[in-house]
């Protein structure tokens, strides 16, 4: 990968393991902790691109609350655990590789950047309550232009900012769908594969497919 930049990392994940808040309470959901993790994460999305379909915009968090609501539901869970795992959320785990290959990329003088769905607030407390301050040259937040991913509006935020041209970013995202949507817009995307899953048919093929972030190294 030549002719590199930037360096931008989607958040949940990518770089934050989404599933890390219900895993902590798995004692108390019990076996079926993991798929309610998964109906989760799979609600939250499928609201954000429904929202940003229906032109009813509600910040990342409010998302987060609802599709909660309805997956504590699905999953006949305790309405007394609401609060847990929303605390839980806001300071979900890096996957164990993350900071150490953050810290390498920072010694090589590239702008990274985290580019999300997630708010200002919740993106910040990632960041810190993961240790990973003074890493990120920038946090961009779709909420600067109100309107989810994949849209192109929110791939043109770090172009904008650090005025270069889309092929000299390399974008990291473990969801094939913001891969796809990264490629189309000109990125040079990276797909972080952890699960051995397969790639939507989006019109869009990553050169370059990781099963961790620590392979990214050899590529860039």
């Amino acid at each position: 990968m030549k002719n590199i930049k930037a360096i931008i990392f989607d958040a949940y994940g990518t770089l934050f393991d989404v599933n890390s808040a219900a895993e902590k309470c798995k004692h108390k959901i019990g076996d079926k902790w993991e798929g309610f993790a998964n109906y989760w994460r799979t609600t939250q999305l499928e609201y954000t691109w429904l929202r940003s379909m229906m032109n009813r915009h509600k910040d990342f968090w409010q998302v987060t609350e609802d599709s909660l609501d309805k997956s504590m539901q699905a999953f006949k869970i305790d309405i007394s655990m609401r609060n847990e795992l929303l605390d839980l959320y806001k300071v979900l785990l890096t996957f164990p590789e993350v900071k150490e290959v953050l810290n390498k990329l920072k010694e090589k003088n590239y702008k990274l950047a985290i580019l999300s769905n997630g708010t200002p607030f919740l993106l910040n407390e990632l960041v810190k309550s993961n240790n990973l301050d003074n890493i990120f040259n920038n946090i961009f937040s779709i909420e600067e232009v109100k309107t989810y991913k994949p849209d192109p509006k929110v791939y043109n935020i770090p172009i904008k900012k650090y005025q270069i041209q889309e092929n000299e970013v390399a974008y990291l995202s473990a969801n094939t769908w913001d891969v796809s949507a990264g490629g189309n817009y000109g990125f040079n995307p990276v797909w972080v594969n952890r699960n051995n899953s397969i790639f939507d048919n989006l019109d869009y093929v990553p050169k370059f497919q990781i099963k961790s972030l620590t392979e990214l190294l050899d590529i860039i």
